[in-house]
């Protein structure tokens, strides 16, 4: 008799659910990472040659690379030809900045806390803090709440 688990294993359409789900999870943060360069060398344009505070300078930078991280993650990182989006654009947007608005916090915190606590350069400390937020903030709140497709077990 084949328990559960065994027949997920030899199920292809369970290893089909686990490889989108991979690929959705790589293209967000490959557009995660794209747009947090930018974001990055704007802060450091903005703190380094303007001699803005490097905390103003991330919430500038933050705000010029969300625009881009809602257009790219509409667009192609959480695109589905197989199902619609369930929240209507306006709707996607309010949710977005939510999310923009807590990341852009935790950002400025986290790179904070690392620079004037532990005594880490500001943009090693940065990256530090995009990497945590990104994965463990970002992602889920855009892939699950922002940019929910109708069909939703995938």
């Amino acid at each position: 008799m084949l328990t559960r688990e065994t027949r997920k294993k030899r199920n292809p359409s369970h290893r089909r659910k686990i490889l989108k789900r991979l690929e959705t999870f790589v293209r967000a943060q490959f557009s995660a990472f794209v747009c947090g360069m930018c974001d990055y060398c704007i802060m450091i344009l903005l703190t380094e040659y303007v001699k803005i505070y490097y905390i103003i300078s991330i919430a500038i930078a933050c705000i010029l690379g969300a625009i881009m991280n809602f257009s790219v993650n509409k667009i192609w990182t959480f695109y589905s030809k197989n199902s619609s989006y369930k929240f209507s654009l306006f709707q996607q947007l309010w949710r977005f900045l939510f999310v923009v608005i807590n990341s852009i916090g935790l950002k400025m915190l986290g790179t904070y806390l690392l620079t004037d606590y532990v005594h880490i350069d500001y943009k090693i400390s940065r990256i530090i803090t995009d990497i945590v937020v990104s994965v463990f903030y970002n992602y889920m709140l855009q892939r699950y709440w922002v940019f929910r497709n109708r069909q939703t077990s995938v």
